[in-house]
């Protein structure tokens, strides 16, 4: 293999590569090579990354610390360009010396441009790209190579081609802004406009999160708020209305079908974005986090050949999910399912989905009018809002027709009240509704740090006591553990969400509290005693089996369910 003209000499582990692989490894770009050489050689980049920088007299860090005035030393341009940070060294010996830690060692042309800026010598180091690219991001902020100042000022005397410079510039920032929302898994992006600032924040796992942003980006505020608006073909001119767009964006294996929706406020319009990927993979039953017990109810009643099942709980608890797997559950070549949302969030593969239009009129009631002239076997509404919705749901149901959908309630006694104080008769209740499961999404621990907890005797009982949960269950303290936070989960300590569930079987006991018509309390009551598991107790479990810590279930247990849950 032939890469001497990068002078980059390669460990005998490139031996086990065939000619194909060889010819791959040439065309990679710098940032990527170490990367994509493990990936080949089936080791992790650390040890390979060791291995290169021995073949070529470099020293590998795996931690090292920016230079405190890194964009002095090296302009900004070339630290993207080569993917290159000036670094501290404690003990230097080369006071005159500027020391640099790159991904891939430096070719002739990178060392000469470096050393004639700088006007020092370049002493390097080799690390592993995402520990570069993490902490340019962290350092100078998304986007912060598209809107650098050098690369849109004094470069260009015309002022046409200097605008041209800029537009280009804003494109890949906003591109840059929505692919790093992908990488890091967000859910929903915020452009939120301050006063002489603009705040943009991912909510990722549930919890929103403000990133580092360049410091001009202030003065292309105005100019992103259109490149939006244009991406999702809207009136770039009408500012003082809310308007709802969508856009269809590729990020990489990723697409995304994304919604848009502006609000003006008082330094600008707010911008916000729902992220929806259509290539993720298929959330099947077992990945909802549900206990084997809980599993087999709820595969029972979705399997019944009519009746209503109901998830109930806030947005962004994971209706949505839920449903679609579901769906997915009770597929099969032999029965025709046919669904209405707002949006449609995942394409299922031998499912007829189809989209409400508000401003056409076609809502989940008049949808399903006319999905039961298309001989359904089974029906999925997006959402129960209204009682028309409800009343045709029910006769659905009574008519020989499963149906699955989902209501805004805090738990599931809670949706057979609400169906009540949209004016459906108890009666009706009782025929129809064969299952509710209420549900939230607490934040799952990340599995490379999580560690035992380890708490006091005492602090567990008194955390036990606030979660609901009965003091007999400290026998399994060795079990909990904590967040702790590494590179993996951007020192968080969690990574993703896990579901807990509340699962409400209509019994005899219940049909007859309905109607008398009992409350909510009363119904969960009466459901507890029949061996139901609350919210918390579900809560609770998933502390025992390490999947989440003790902290996020008491956070959810002392707010969730009196305010809507964080999305």
């Amino acid at each position: 293999m032939n890469l001497q003209k990068h002078r980059v000499k390669i460990p005998s582990l490139l031996e086990r590569l065939d000619e194909s692989q060889k010819l791959a490894l040439q065309k990679l770009l710098r940032h990527e090579r170490l990367d994509y050489l493990a990936e080949m050689l089936d080791r992790s980049t650390n040890v390979v990354g060791k291995l290169i920088a021995e073949e070529n007299g470099l020293d590998f860090l795996e931690n090292f610390k920016i230079a405190s005035n890194a964009t002095t030393q090296i302009p900004l341009r070339l630290i993207h360009e080569y993917q290159c940070l000036p670094i501290e060294i404690q003990n230097d010996l080369n006071a005159d010396s500027l020391h640099l830690i790159t991904v891939w060692p430096p070719d002739a042309s990178m060392v000469r441009w470096i050393e004639v800026v700088c006007g020092r010598k370049a002493i390097w180091h080799l690390t592993v790209a995402q520990n570069v690219a993490n902490t340019i991001i962290q350092h100078f902020g998304v986007g912060s190579d598209s809107l650098s100042d050098s690369d849109l000022e004094g470069t260009r005397t015309e002022e046409e081609e200097v605008e041209e410079d800029e537009d280009a510039a804003i494109i890949r920032f906003v591109n840059e802004i929505i692919a790093k929302a992908v990488t890091d898994r967000a859910t929903d992006i915020h452009f939120e406009p301050q006063k002489n600032s603009i705040q943009i924040r991912y909510r990722i796992d549930g919890q929103l999160v403000p990133i580092k942003l360049p410091e001009n980006l202030v003065k292309f505020q105005a100019a992103i708020i259109s490149r939006l608006k244009i991406m999702a073909r809207l009136n770039i001119s009408e500012k003082r209305r809310p308007q709802d767009g969508r856009i269809r964006f590729t990020s990489g294996p990723f697409e995304l079908d994304i919604r848009l929706s502006t609000l003006p406020t008082m330094y600008g319009e707010s911008i916000s974005l729902r992220l929806l990927s259509q290539g993720s993979r298929p959330v099947t039953l077992e990945d909802l986090g549900l206990s084997s017990e809980d599993l087999k109810v709820i595969d029972h009643n979705i399997r019944k050949p009519h009746g209503i099942v109901l998830v109930t709980g806030p947005t962004g608890s994971g209706k949505s999910t839920s449903l679609s797997a579901f769906v997915r559950r009770i597929r099969t070549p032999e029965r025709r399912i046919i669904t209405v949302e707002d949006p449609v969030e995942y394409e299922i593969e031998g499912v007829n989905q189809s989209q409400v239009h508000g401003e056409i009129g076609f809502s989940f009631a008049s949808a399903l009018r006319h999905i039961l002239r298309q001989d359904p076997d089974v029906i999925m509404i997006g959402e129960i809002r209204d009682k028309e919705t409800a009343d045709i749901a029910i006769r659905a149901s009574l008519t020989g027709h499963l149906v699955l959908s989902s209501l805004h309630t805090n738990d599931a006694a809670g949706g057979l009240t609400r169906l009540v104080d949209m004016g459906i008769e108890p009666f009706l209740i009782t025929s129809s509704v064969e299952m509710i499961v209420a549900q939230r999404l607490v934040r799952r621990l990340c599995p490379h740090c999580s560690a035992p907890a380890n708490l006091p005797e005492q602090t567990l009982s008194t955390q036990l006591n606030q979660l609901g949960v009965h003091e007999s269950e400290i026998q399994y303290a060795s079990q909990v553990k904590k967040a702790v936070g590494c590179d993996q989960c951007r020192n968080l300590g969690y990574k993703g969400r896990v579901g807990i569930f509340e699962i409400l079987n209509i019994s005899e006991e219940i049909h007859k509290a309905i109607i008398k018509n009992k409350s909510a309390n009363d119904i969960k009551e009466i459901a507890l005693k029949e061996g139901m598991r609350t919210l918390q107790q579900s809560a609770w479990n998933q502390v025992k089996c390490g999947f989440t810590s003790l902290e996020a279930a008491l956070h959810f247990s002392a707010g969730d369910l009196e305010a809507p849950a964080s999305k």
